[in-house]
């Protein structure tokens, strides 16, 4: 059977494999096809498109945006995008601005609070990389302040701590709306790292599903069986496509390999088949919708 990873970050963000590294490490794996889906950013999926040709890998545009929900952070995950639309670039551009904003108040906070770092530091080698709080976590494990990045995200720039500082909005809805005007399929990002009950995700995926969503990550790292489960149940009534996986993210997350996750993870193909069926449906659609519209 031909697995697929439909959740990887590079150096673009907050992964530590180039892009091509990650598709090198893909094509020693039993992988028939990998996302790319960096944190507000597309600038790695060039060098991974490249990098796959004359390969039987498939690679798939794709973007992780994080959005605001009820003072939660949650992400969305996007497919098939058009990862040279204009507007798409724009957008993008806005975010990392307000990214950046963010990541100066964070800093400030920490160094109020006794653990002073520059803005080099926490960037890193890889200068036009989108900075996430993981960077924070490395940086403040490097010089001494913490023994684990763990550590990082417990006490100081997890949600609600001391240096946490919450990013301007940008709601799940308009994640969605950007990702369906890059002609892409929007799918939410591993559920269960919400810390909601069941009630309050599912209110969230119905509202999520009306504003056009595709799909859920069913498949995680963080997902036991019985999560996965649950969320195919849950989404069935409202006619989304399940997903998955892994969330390799290299070095920064040793325990998350990519295309088995903490070892048990397998996603098939198939459900990339069925992604892939619905986007050439809302490409057709789209298309007759401008069609009728001229």
């Amino acid at each position: 059977m031909n697995y697929i990873d439909l959740h990887t970050h590079t150096t673009a963000s907050d992964g530590t494999d180039t892009p091509t590294q990650l598709v090198n490490n893909a094509l020693s794996l039993p992988l028939s096809a990998i996302a790319i889906t960096d944190h507000d950013t597309v600038d790695g999926v060039e060098e991974a498109i490249q990098a796959a040709k004359g390969t039987n890998l498939e690679v798939i545009a794709g973007i992780e945006l994080s959005c605001q929900y009820h003072q939660k952070e949650i992400h969305m995950l996007g497919y098939f995008i058009d990862y040279k639309s204009e507007p798409l670039f724009h957008r993008l551009e806005q975010l990392k601005q307000a990214r950046n904003l963010r990541n100066e108040k964070m800093r400030q906070k920490l160094e109020e609070a006794g653990m002073p770092l520059t803005m080099e530091e926490i960037q890193g080698p890889h200068k036009e990389t989108v900075i996430t709080r993981a960077h924070f976590a490395r940086a403040l494990q490097e010089k001494g302040y913490i023994k684990t990045k763990e550590e990082a995200f417990q006490k100081y720039i997890g949600d609600g701590c001391p240096c946490y500082v919450l990013k301007p909005e940008f709601t799940p809805k308009e994640a969605i709306a950007l990702i369906k005007q890059a002609n892409g399929l929007a799918v939410l990002a591993h559920p269960m790292l919400y810390k909601m009950g069941y009630q309050e995700l599912e209110q969230l995926i119905a509202s999520l599903a009306n504003a056009g969503l595709t799909g859920v990550e069913v498949y995680h790292s963080s997902h036991n069986m019985a999560n996965s489960s649950r969320l195919r149940e849950m989404i069935r009534p409202y006619h989304l496509l399940p997903t998955g996986g892994s969330d390799y993210h290299g070095e920064n997350k040793k325990g998350v390999l990519l295309g088995v996750g903490h070892g048990g993870l397998r996603v098939s193909h198939a459900l990339l088949d069925d992604l892939m069926a619905h986007h050439t449906s809302f490409l057709s659609t789209a298309n007759e919708t401008k069609r009728k519209n001229l």
